[in-house]
């Protein structure tokens, strides 16, 4: 048997039954092709798509006369319409080998004399070359840049290139068998391409042969209890995996200064090993033996990633192989049974609310609710789809043009096909909601209804955007109330349109193009990632509201809105290995505000698909979902009585930020520190939290707060609220902001006053209050005089005078007559109560009190 190269869409089968039977990849056999008049099987069937859809082998027949000798012919099929090639007009005898190149249209045919044809079947030319070898070729290897190695039963192994010319060829010291071209391991890369052939000579000796350096050939011989080698394969970066008959599994690397080392080894099957599987694009090996298959990590070989146990193979196994694409893993037995296992699927899933609906199989879609306690309910679909949408009560999954949508069944746990819808281009996207369907195609949105009839649906059906100079739909989003799209120009990058009467009911203007868009359940909030990979959070009912998201990931994929009822305001943006947190704190004293609270790992392969308080339920290539803790809600799983104290305020951090303020107090009263109840209350205060603030100041005993928070519990104005709490976490620049947009606007003026903040507040009278100007003059005069500042305090003095004349002022003269009487006063006190305290000192401790007491009065 053979896949299909590249696509793996299909697999060609040859057996003894004088027939090939072709499958797709879903085991729906497609065609036979039987072989009538001919005897024994196919051998080296082999596929070609790189350009040609070609299908090749070599056919045995029996001529039932005297004179004519075994015949065999060439079978070549293209579009599964059979043709016998007419190459035995050049090759008479029995041909043995035949193999495609890997860049080009060229097929490589070996007899059992020893003959080669090299056949191009794009220009049907046929270069016969005789004499290539004395005995039956038995095997070969096309390389990158169309270089021929065959290896013969006569012990030799030829280099030819594409037109047949013998470039090398060296004798061998056994049978040849597996052979391959590949680069190996050198301290300084050579950009010769695959200079290297290896080769099992004997099955015992693996032999490595240097084109360029023919004369320096390594021969590497292994442990006698391994076995024979049964199959080889290269990896990586010149490493080579070897499988042994007695179910040895050894890895070695062609670096010259490591030749002769094993690096991995392992007695991977107990009685036998049959064939051993590389796939790059999954980075795993597989090997066969003892009616067993196992795959290895090739990261870690230790790392046994799967079993699969064939019980019912009594006969054992015999050959592994994988598609390109790493999807399909098939292996043969001796019985005559072909099993093909699914190793990888396409992470295909979407979420509607707590609903999901993602891929299980390649014709099947699974749908649960695990939140609200549904069943899963997998649905068999008509088509590998390429994209599934999912709503409250309908699937949609399709591929191309074309979607199917299936219903979920009243009374029963189960969904029926709907009907089959075809676009006018290839789909993007399609999203769902109760009612309707947006599909994405070629920059414009579809909009229609899921379940009417004709006439119905053609009313209920519009196209946007109604104008092309609006520009092309990059992305788009569908929610219970509305439809939001993102276009490629500047004019309105993010639109938003009234699913009742579809119409735009706003519109967003961004600098640069807008190519995903992620709106919560709701339809309130939504997410944005632009062209340059800034992602924004955005209010379509304040459309001036556009906050950029702190610290955003450049190669952030995916948005996922928490869908808990008391975590509307949280989501996390993921990518390839991170999921980050965010939290949007819609009302604090400094305005909205989205924080960044921290990153979880992902695990690798895995598609976020729902959150759900703190838990992301992720979809597997295994075709299942699995879930995530985000480390960012530790503190809901804590284990009472054994965290740190450094755990305890990293979950109390992480409790404010995600403004989970209930289980904050829980940790501040199970740790019972100051700090962590100051911490909370300074949050309360920051989110404007007054009650649970009084209750928080209350129990780290901070009575001066909690009268201060009573004083302002009733007030209304949100702005006047703001700015008290402001003043009351020191940040007066921000409280009188707050105070002068809040419907009282003194308070900013008595602040400052209180806070003998002059300056600012002279500034303020100014604005707010003219007549308060004199008396906040005097007062601060009063000051710089105290501090002794009199030239300032006098110009204060007679700038409150001069303000207004009703104001007592001290004349300039006499104040500044009594303000020297003060100082010399004041000098002279000071230096008489300097004298008593020494005289107290040297003579009498008992007068200590009353002294003390006279000095703090004077």
């Amino acid at each position: 048997y053979k896949w299909q190269k590249t696509l793996g869409n299909y697999i060609a089968v040859a057996g003894q039954d004088n027939s090939v039977k072709i499958f797709d990849r879903h085991g729906h056999k497609l065609t036979t092709l039987h072989l009538p008049g001919f005897h024994h099987q196919c051998v080296n069937v082999m596929y070609l798509v790189k350009r040609f859809g070609y299908l090749a082998g070599i056919v045995k027949r029996y001529i039932n006369t005297d004179h004519l000798p075994l015949q065999t012919f060439l079978l070549i099929s293209n579009n599964l319409c059979l043709f016998l090639c007419c190459l035995f007009g050049f090759l008479r005898d029995q041909m043995s080998f035949i193999l495609w190149s890997k860049t080009g249209p060229l097929l490589a045919v070996g007899t059992a004399k020893g003959n080669l044809l090299i056949y191009n079947q794009q220009t049907s030319r046929k270069i016969p070359v005789l004499g290539k070898h004395t005995k039956k070729i038995t095997c070969g290897c096309w390389s990158t840049q169309n270089l021929l190695a065959l290896g013969s039963d006569d012990n030799t192994l030829s280099i030819s290139n594409h037109e047949g010319d013998t470039i090398r060829q060296t004798t061998l010291r056994g049978e040849p068998a597996e052979i391959y071209f590949s680069v190996m391991k050198t301290d300084e890369r050579s950009s010769q391409g695959e200079s290297t052939v290896s080769v099992s000579v004997d099955k015992r000796v693996l032999m490595l042969f240097n084109v360029n350096d023919p004369e320096n050939r390594i021969e590497l011989a292994f442990q006698p209890h391994y076995g024979s080698i049964v199959s080889y394969r290269w990896y990586g970066d010149g490493y080579i995996l070897i499988g042994f008959s007695l179910g040895f599994f050894v890895v070695i690397s062609t670096h010259i200064r490591e030749i002769g080392h094993e690096l991995y080894q392992a007695h991977n099957h107990k009685g036998s090993l049959n064939s051993v599987a590389i796939s790059s694009s999954l980075s795993k090996a597989a090997s066969c033996g003892d009616n067993s298959i196992k795959i290895h990590e090739l990261s870690d070989l230790k790392d046994i990633s799967n079993v699969v146990q064939l019980d019912d193979e009594t006969k054992g196994l015999d050959q592994l192989s994988w598609t390109d694409d790493g999807q399909l893993l098939a292996v043969s037995t001796q019985k005559g049974t072909l099993h093909v296992f699914l190793t990888k699927l396409p992470i295909l899933g979407d979420s509607f609310g707590t609903r999901l609906a993602y891929l299980t199989s390649l014709l099947e879609v699974t749908v649960s609710n695990q939140v609200e306690g549904e069943s899963p309910v997998a649905i068999e679909v008509e088509v590998e789809p390429t994209f599934i949408a999912v709503g409250p009560y309908h699937v949609a999954v399709g591929m191309n043009n074309r979607a199917w949508f299936y219903a979920l069944v009243d009374q029963e746990p189960g969904f029926n096909k709907l009907k089959d819808i075809e676009y006018l281009g290839t789909i993007a996207s399609m999203r769902l909601n109760a009612d309707y369907a947006a599909a994405l195609f070629e920059g414009k949105v579809q909009l229609h209804i899921i379940e009417g009839k004709d006439q119905e649906e053609k009313k209920q059906m519009k196209l946007f955007p109604d104008d092309d100079g609006k520009g092309r739909i990059l992305c788009h989003a569908l929610t219970t109330d509305f439809l939001y799209y993102g276009t490629d120009v500047r004019l309105c990058n993010v639109v938003c349109v009234l699913m009742e009467d579809w119409e735009t009911v706003s519109s967003y203007s961004h600098s640069v193009g807008v190519r995903k868009v992620f709106p919560d359940l709701n339809g309130t909030r939504l997410v944005f990632i632009d062209d340059k990979n800034g992602g924004f959070l955005f209010s379509p009912a304040n459309v001036i509201s556009c906050v950029e998201l702190p610290n955003f990931s450049p190669t952030i994929t995916g948005v996922l809105w928490d869908n808990w009822h008391a975590d509307r305001g949280v989501f996390v943006a993921y990518d390839d290995d991170k999921v980050y947190t965010y939290a949007l704190h819609k009302a604090t004293i400094y305005g909205p505000r989205v924080v960044l609270v921290g990153s979880t790992a992902l695990p690798f392969s895995q598609k976020p698909l729902l959150l759900y308080n703190g838990e992301l339920t992720c979809q597997t290539a295994s075709g299942k979902t699995s879930e995530v803790s985000l480390s960012t809600h530790s503190f809901l799983k804590r284990s009472s009585g054994t965290d740190s104290v450094p755990e305890l305020s990293k979950q109390l951090a992480q409790a404010i930020m995600l403004k989970r303020f209930h289980e904050a107090w829980d940790l501040c009263k199970s740790a019972g520190r100051k700090d962590d109840w100051a911490e909370l209350g300074k949050a309360c205060l920051v989110h404007m939290e007054v009650e649970l603030a009084i209750q928080v100041y209350r129990m780290s005993g901070n009575v001066g707060m909690v009268l201060s928070l009573q004083d302002i519990q009733g007030i209304e104005d949100k702005n006047l609220l703001a700015g008290h709490l402001a003043m009351f976490l020191g940040d007066y620049n921000l409280a009188q902001d707050l105070y002068l947009s809040s419907t009282s606007p003194i308070a900013a003026l008595e602040m400052r006053r209180d806070l003998l903040h002059w300056d600012s507040a002279l500034m303020l009278a100014k604005r707010l209050a003219d007549d308060q100007i004199p008396f906040i003059s005097k007062e601060y005069a009063v000051h710089l005089e105290f501090i002794g500042d009199y030239v300032n305090a006098l110009a204060h003095y007679e700038k409150g005078m001069t303000h207004n004349n009703k104001v007592s002022a001290i004349p300039s003269f006499t104040c500044f007559t009594l303000q020297m009487i003060f100082f010399w006063l004041k000098t002279v006190i000071c230096y008489i109560v300097f004298l008593l305290k020494m005289y107290y000192l040297l003579y009498s401790q008992l007068l200590m009190l009353p002294l003390h007491f006279i000095f703090v009065f004077i």
